[in-house]
């Protein structure tokens, strides 16, 4: 199982800018397409964006446009660029793989324990 580290979140105000890092250790994340999800309280935990190995992108409709997923397989870390936030992007990020398939991407709970994830806050 791989571990993983999520940092760079903070307090934001409306229409600003946070980059999110990600950092997992062990094995076969190259192989892996990884995603970001995020949480806020009351809610359950949704699929924000995910990328293939070979760079394939997907977003959900509410932050496409807006956020831009990324990924350095060399240094096994994935990356998300958050432009123009919003206060219903508040929430705590976390990255993790996926299965992605046709019809859905999904969490793999085969590549590795949930991070701690980090706090996103968007507020005047």
């Amino acid at each position: 199982q791989v571990q993983l580290v999520e940092s760079g979140g903070g307090l934001v105000q409306p229409g600003g800018s946070l980059r999110l890092s990600c950092v997992a250790s062990g094995n076969g994340f190259v192989i892996w397409p990884m995603g970001w999800f995020r949480q806020a309280p009351g809610k359950q935990r949704e699929l924000v964006a995910a990328i293939t190995p070979g760079g394939t992108t997907h977003y959900t409709d509410s932050v496409k446009g807006r956020f831009t997923i990324s990924r350095d397989n060399a240094k096994n870390t994935l990356a998300l660029q958050m432009n123009s936030l919003k206060p219903e992007d508040t929430a705590v990020y976390y990255c993790n793989g996926v299965n992605w398939g046709t019809r859905s991407i999904k969490y793999a709970p085969d590549f590795g324990p949930w991070g701690q994830g980090t706090q996103v806050t968007v507020s005047s």
